[in-house]
């Protein structure tokens, strides 16, 4: 297991897990956070490959608001 010591703030934290998709490359980490377990599983299986720019506009287009 590798730990990055940040700080994440109280309100992510409180979402629960299974509504979080979280991506990381060498010099980005991100989470994005969805509003049921079936929409992020469908976003994993969607995404899996990309790079993070586009899971972002993947994101922006179907489960943004």
């Amino acid at each position: 297991m590798i730990c990055i010591k940040t700080s994440i703030p109280k309100a992510i934290c409180a979402i629960d897990d299974e509504l979080k998709a979280i991506y990381h490359s060498q010099d980005c980490f991100c989470i994005w956070i969805f509003k049921t377990s079936e929409d992020r599983n469908r976003f994993m299986d969607e995404t899996v490959g990309m790079i993070k720019e586009d899971r972002e506009e993947h994101f922006k287009s179907f489960y943004e608001e």
